[in-house]
């Protein structure tokens, strides 16, 4: 089977951690991760995105498949179910507002820039090394910081569920999957 431009997309996503890892403000890239599965299931009805450009499925894919490092178990029925996905979907959305809160008062004149990156929402990996000041808003800054905390911490989720089950078992809770397909069903006139 031919290659096609889209089906190395798993670099970009390779490199948006590494970019983010050197220097916060490449988080910001990430919202294209956001906003073109929501303009491609809008605009055509159809989750093309994440059946053929998501980088992050991809790169499940290669780790999971071509090396090995998936044990290509089933995902459990209790992660498959609408009540996990919506659920996960809504708790998806509170921390995503959180840090879109925690932006606002940095831009609102908090002094205080939160420096660190929380993985899993929890623990706060100190990230220093990748700030040091620029001509933007700290508002721009601590946006970027949470950014990369929601795009870490999924890929991390995403790996996990990759190693115990299928290598893309994550696709399947996925919040900006379960939001495509929302949008998909909703243009198709069916019930979600």
């Amino acid at each position: 089977m031919k290659k096609r431009w889209y089906d190395y997309l798993w670099i970009a996503s390779l490199l948006y951690l590494i970019l983010g890892f050197f220097n916060i403000l490449f988080a910001w890239l990430g919202l294209l991760c956001f906003f073109i599965p929501l303009l491609l299931s809008t605009a055509g009805g159809t989750k093309s995105y994440c059946n053929r450009y998501c980088g992050r499925g991809q790169l499940f894919a290669l780790l999971g498949g071509r090396f090995w490092l998936s044990r290509r178990k089933d995902i459990p029925g209790w992660m498959k179910s609408k009540a996990f996905r919506y659920g996960f979907l809504v708790f998806f959305f509170v921390m995503f507002f959180l840090m879109l809160w925690n932006t606002w008062l940095v831009f609102a004149g908090a002094r205080d820039l939160r420096q660190v990156v929380t993985l899993l929402w929890t623990f706060q990996l100190p990230w220093h090394w990748a700030y040091h000041g620029t001509l933007f808003h700290p508002g721009v800054a601590q946006f970027a910081f949470g950014f990369y905390s929601v795009m870490l911490t999924s890929t991390v989720l995403g790996l996990v569920t990759m190693a115990l089950f299928k290598p893309r078992s994550w696709c399947v809770y996925c919040p900006m999957g379960t939001m495509t397909q929302l949008i998909c069903k909703a243009k198709a006139g069916q019930k979600p």
